[in-house]
């Protein structure tokens, strides 16, 4: 059976409806749903458009203002210079696979302290931190591998750009 995902209607005054409990909701609750692991789509109430990637990146914006942020200017910087560049195709990706593997590495890390077996936290830190950095050098292959073949040859990496 397919699963359908909750609908969450935005109107013109920036309320957000959620069909499913019959009620407005808070952007908090929104992310709340995230956290849930709860399928959603946000929908403008009038036109039906898909709002989603919208409300999710307002979310990240009002988290990154309190507290101590995640992403850097630095960072910031570098995924607004993908744009328009030849490789913004295989950043969307590159980022969501990093992510997984970082996730995966966490609960391995989790399950292995919790299971220590005699050995201690640094020395499973160590070999966690090995086979993470070997993970992370295959994926950058990959990836750098997948980006050489999209460049036509004898250009250097970066297209669109005028020299002087």
């Amino acid at each position: 059976m397919a699963q359908t995902n909750r609908i969450i209607k935005k109107y013109p005054n920036r309320r957000l409806y959620d069909t499913e409990i019959s009620s407005y909701i808070t952007l908090e609750e929104v992310r709340q749903l995230v956290l849930d692991n709860e399928n959603f789509e946000v929908r403008d109430a009038k036109s039906g458009e898909d709002l989603t990637r919208s409300v999710l990146l307002q979310i990240i914006s009002e988290h990154e203002e309190k507290g101590q942020p995640m992403l850097s200017p630095q960072l910031l910087s570098q995924i607004i210079r993908f744009y328009g560049d030849s490789l913004q195709g295989f950043m969307g990706p590159y980022l969501e696979r990093s992510l997984e593997v970082f996730l995966n590495q966490q609960q391995q890390f989790r399950t292995q302290l919790n299971s220590l077996m005699g050995q201690t936290p640094w020395s499973m830190l160590n070999e966690l931190t090995e086979r993470n950095l070997d993970a992370w050098k295959s994926m950058q292959r990959g990836f750098l591998d997948a980006a050489s073949q999209t460049q036509p040859t004898g250009q250097p990496g970066r297209t669109g750009t005028k020299k002087p």
